[in-house]
């Protein structure tokens, strides 16, 4: 997504981040939610957005919740749902 700077300080994005991942983990997953494996290979699935004026500590800041785990790096904030929340 470009120009995520606007979403950012909206007050569900937290809330739409968690749900992207959400997402994401049942696209890369082998095995539909009753555990029975799929017809279909895992999908990689991720998103990226992308801001104008990138702070990785707000943008961390802002997506901090109990069921995500956030990690930093040179020019990336990462999120991925916390497994023990979630499987």
């Amino acid at each position: 997504m470009h120009d995520a700077d606007l979403l950012l300080r909206t007050e569900h994005f937290p809330l739409f981040v968690s749900v992207l991942c959400q997402g994401a983990d049942r696209a890369n997953s082998a095995v539909d939610l009753d555990g029975a494996p799929l017809d279909r290979p895992a999908v990689a699935e991720h998103f990226v957005f992308e801001f104008r004026d990138f702070d990785r500590e707000e943008i961390a800041a802002r997506v901090e919740q109990p069921d995500l785990i956030v990690s930093m790096g040179e020019g990336f904030v990462g999120v991925s749902l916390d497994p023990e929340e979630w499987h």
